[in-house]
């Protein structure tokens, strides 16, 4: 069933797929802090018993950050309120962890001797949902509520930064970090959160003695001044010419071809912001943001799946139907309540990213014939759903009907070899049939997660 869903709906094409069996993980650069970091980070993995899954880690550490800035969210749905001093140290706790969980999934991997495509993807499309939660729980520690221009320029400045990032690894091959990069921005921001649940929400709206400005908008020109810094290094790289032919993107394309998809959104966000009747993103930031954020979300992890596939990214997307009914809904002079069309707009935006996620990865599975949470490569005995259930009866049943002297066209020229898994969690030897269906060793695994 699992199987026939994926491909009545596909969210990659075969060529797509094709490409990501020859994707190698390069990076480059090291930032500020995390060689100090990798000390712990290396401590921490070996914590880890050999059985957990990296996809689990990072699904587990995006859990924790997306709960915690939700209940920021819910005491300062304004970011203007003062929410409980608790809520800003789990949000702290929260992004510390969930920093933690995304530098070890990576080594998991390596150690256990799964690393797949899939688990870099995997690990960027985590972040890229992290970025949209943690610049709108940022926004509600430091009260940026009260400047509604400076909280809109905040948050899009972050998304923005995250996808220039990707942009250049599109167009290079490699993805850069700086000296200041993400783990010295989650620092900063866990900061802020400290800040907040010591000196209270009044602490932002002091007035620097000798600027003369808020500290709360002294602390948005300092962010804006190092991202500005860090998306002008992206473009110098990404105009001096890219990895492909002629100085063009891994996939062929002009090196400009990724800025229509996160620019349109933006200026689409703008436009609304400031035609808006009833003052909409003033009395309801958090939800729009929100709104815009998940759009933007599923825009960035295309964008990442195009440079490891090397395949061209397309310029519309289906999650700008919700942006776009909002401003059709301005444009026939708001003749439903914006309010609601904003709930209705982030619901299918919700709706549309998490559909494309959960096919991406059930299409990858399949091709590559491993398991999004589970190591082992056999089927599980517990909770046989979806594409478990599945994988156990064409195991099962395409012997016997092999036996009986049938053979389905799927299946022409393609023996059956006995396989022989060890499970790590238990010394116990589990011989069973299969399909050759491609040759995925550990070797050919051993890229980075």
């Amino acid at each position: 069933m699992s199987r026939y869903f994926v491909e009545m709906a596909p969210s990659m094409s075969a060529a797509q797929l094709k490409g990501l069996e020859d994707h190698k993980y390069s990076a480059s650069g090291t930032s500020a802090v995390e060689p100090v970091m990798q000390v712990f980070w290396r401590w921490l993995v070996e914590k880890v018993p050999l059985w957990v899954a990296p996809n689990l880690i990072t699904m587990v550490g995006l859990i924790i950050n997306v709960v915690t800035s939700l209940l920021l969210m819910y005491y300062a749905p304004t970011a203007k309120e003062e929410a409980p001093t608790w809520v800003y140290m789990s949000c702290a706790v929260g992004l510390f962890l969930y920093q933690s969980l995304d530098a070890i999934d990576g080594k998991q991997a390596r150690r256990t001797g799964s690393s797949t495509p899939l688990g870099e993807l995997f690990d960027h499309g985590c972040d890229s949902i992290s970025t949209v939660f943690v610049g709108i729980a940022t926004c509600c520690a430091i009260t940026l509520g009260n400047s509604p221009d400076l909280m809109f320029l905040t948050f899009f400045n972050a998304v923005f930064v995250f996808y220039c990032a990707h942009w250049q690894t599109y167009v290079t091959g490699t993805l850069k970090f700086g000296f200041f990069d993400v783990t010295e921005t989650q620092f900063g921001v866990i900061f802020f959160f400290t800040l907040s649940m010591l000196l209270g929400g009044a602490f932002w709206s002091m007035k620097l003695p000798l600027v003369g400005v808020t500290v709360r908008v002294a602390m948005v020109i300092t962010s804006t001044s190092l991202s500005t810094w860090t998306v002008w290094g992206n473009f110098q790289t990404i105009l001096k010419g890219g990895a492909g032919k002629n100085g063009s993107t891994v996939a062929g394309t002009s090196v400009l071809s990724p800025g229509f998809p996160i620019l349109f959104p933006i200026i689409l966000a703008l436009m609304i912001y400031k035609k808006s009747s009833v003052d909409l993103f003033q009395n309801h930031p958090c939800l729009y943001l929100l709104m815009f954020g998940m759009a933007i979300g599923k825009v960035t992890n295309k964008l990442v799946i195009a440079h490891m596939t090397k395949s061209e990214i397309t310029m519309l997307d289906s999650s700008m139907i919700g942006p776009g009914l909002l401003f059709l809904d301005q444009y026939f002079n708001s003749f439903i309540n914006e309010y609601i069309v904003l709930w209705i707009s982030l619901i299918f935006v919700t709706f549309d990213l998490t559909r494309y996620c959960v096919l991406v990865c059930m299409q990858i599975c399949d091709h590559l014939d491993i398991y999004c949470f589970n190591i082992t490569s056999k089927p599980s005995k517990k909770g046989l759903t979806g594409g478990n259930m599945s994988k156990l009866i064409y195991l099962c049943v395409t012997p016997l009907l092999k036996i009986g002297g049938y053979q389905s066209k799927k299946d022409n020229d393609r023996p059956i070899q006995h396989v022989v898994h060890a499970t790590r969690s238990t010394e116990n030897l589990t011989v069973y049939s299969r399909p050759r269906t491609r040759s995925l060793t550990r070797a050919s695994r051993e890229q980075d997660h």
